[in-house]
């Protein structure tokens, strides 16, 4: 019985059936809508989805979302797909997970062959100068948000601090802290202790929207209970489509050719990089400007910028990344053609794993709804995720503020520490105004970056920058 009935009010109709195809264009609209990180793009789709369209409920929409976020990779788009299967089955995942991409995919490859055809240009220069300061406040908000929901609890707390100290002062591998993460959330969740409790960040507090006043209701569909031969042919034809292609660049180019080396790069960040966007972009941060050195620090983060300021998936920074290192290592080819297949290439290794999983998975999880020791996984490694961004924000101030840094070591503890006199004060100018804008002033992200990257481009005609 719904919460309307209980009380003698007359229970909302349940939508009418959608056709493929105008879930299409609500798809598209989303695609299209979806600025501002994770967060921003799952309030969209939570927007849409329950409180307007009415196909999902909140708990079920929650359930998807806590899968999601389990996952490697970019949990909105996999929530897209997630929610697109569960109405249309695979057609309409896919619909829904390549249109989620696609605006930013086009967006990114437009403004790369910018950077690298009029980077250097002065007021183009400018122009990412400005970006960069207000990335910085972006990360930041990311932690404060994510924190925000995550740490409700001390063991919560204690495990974001420690996931903090041990990828930035010990530099562990972030995988292994996700997954140290995730053993200690499900063993808590399943001994049914109350350490590790909170959702995902973008969703919504309340529970408006009943599962059964909604188009998907509260039954499972019957394409969620595959047979094993039915889930044998999902699992062959996208491991086909994500590793025929990377088998084809080892044989044909060998190991050492930059093409090989961006498949089997993104193809392992797509299996290993839990914990959302952010959490992503700490670990290719490290992996492609310190062991790569396809693009410098500076670089990764004009990237980010372009990524904050278009729509889609944050991690289509990725396609940035793919980009510069075939520019630089093309090899026969022109550098823009070679650019633009690395492009298309990390792009596709990083995104046809994430239909996999859900393919694969949403089945299965679909039975799972209410699962404590899933929960508790999940709230886990949220919060060691937080001290994993915390550790992206410190990275970007060192290479946004200040224009040296240098390695210290005290006894096991190793890190990057900034040279005081390198202090670039417009930068640290245009970063404390972002922080005001974004913290005090509560302006959107897209505001922000436009803000900053004006006030760039003014300093260069006035000729601050130099």
């Amino acid at each position: 019985m719904t919460a309307a009935a209980t009380i003698g009010v007359a229970a909302p109709t349940r939508p009418e059936p959608v056709t493929l195809g105008k879930a299409f264009w609500v798809w598209l609209r989303i695609a299209l809508l979806s600025f501002g990180g994770p967060a921003g793009q799952i309030a969209v789709m939570h927007r849409i989805l329950v409180d307007e369209k009415r196909w999902i409920g909140e708990q079920r929409f929650l359930h998807a979302l806590n899968y999601c976020m389990l996952l490697p990779g970019p949990e909105a788009q996999q929530l897209a797909t997630y929610i697109g299967w569960l109405m249309h089955r695979t057609k309409g995942g896919i619909i829904a997970g390549v249109l989620f991409i696609l605006p930013g995919a086009a967006a990114i490859m437009a403004l790369s062959w910018v950077y690298v055809l009029y980077g250097r240009v002065g007021i183009v220069s400018a122009l990412f100068f400005g970006l960069k300061a207000a990335v910085l406040a972006v990360v930041l908000q990311a932690v404060v948000r994510i924190g925000g929901r995550a740490l409700k609890t001390t063991p919560s707390r204690a495990l974001a601090a420690a996931a903090f100290v041990l990828i930035f002062f010990l530099g562990a591998p972030f995988p292994l802290i996700v997954l140290g993460a995730g053993l200690i959330g499900w063993w808590s969740g399943k001994r049914g202790h109350a350490a590790f409790r909170g959702g995902g960040h973008g969703a919504s507090k309340d529970a408006t929207v009943a599962d059964a006043d909604t188009l998907l209701g509260e039954d499972l569909p019957a394409h969620a209970q595959p047979t094993w031969r039915e889930t044998m042919q999902t699992a062959l034809v996208w491991l086909a489509l994500w590793l025929v292609p990377v088998a084809a660049l080892l044989i044909a180019l060998g190991p050492d050719n930059v093409f090989s080396r961006i498949a089997i790069f993104f193809s392992t960040m797509a299996m290993v990089t839990f914990g959302g966007a952010y959490a992503v972009l700490a670990y290719v941060a490290q992996q492609a400007v310190e062991n790569y050195a396809w693009l410098s620090p500076t670089e990764m983060l004009d990237g980010l910028g372009m990524a904050e300021t278009t729509p889609g998936p944050l991690i289509m920074v990725l396609q940035f990344v793919g980009f510069l290192g075939a520019y630089r290592d093309a090899g026969d080819l022109s550098p823009l053609l070679a650019a633009t297949l690395g492009g298309l290439l990390a792009t596709w290794v990083t995104f046809v794993p994430c239909f996999l999983w859900i393919f694969l998975g949403a089945p299965f999880i679909e039975r799972l709804r209410g699962n404590a020791a899933v929960a508790g996984a999940l709230s886990a490694i949220t919060a060691a995720v937080v001290g994993v961004v915390l550790n992206l924000a410190v990275w970007f101030a060192l290479h946004t503020l200040f224009r040296d840094t240098a390695m210290v070591r005290l006894g096991p503890f190793q890190f990057d520490a900034p040279v005081l006199g390198s202090i670039d004060p417009w930068a640290s100018l245009l970063a404390g105004a972002a922080v005001i804008t974004v913290f005090t002033l509560r302006a959107n992200v897209i505001v922000t970056l436009l803000g900053t990257s004006s006030a760039g481009i003014a300093l260069h005609l006035l000729g601050a920058l130099g």
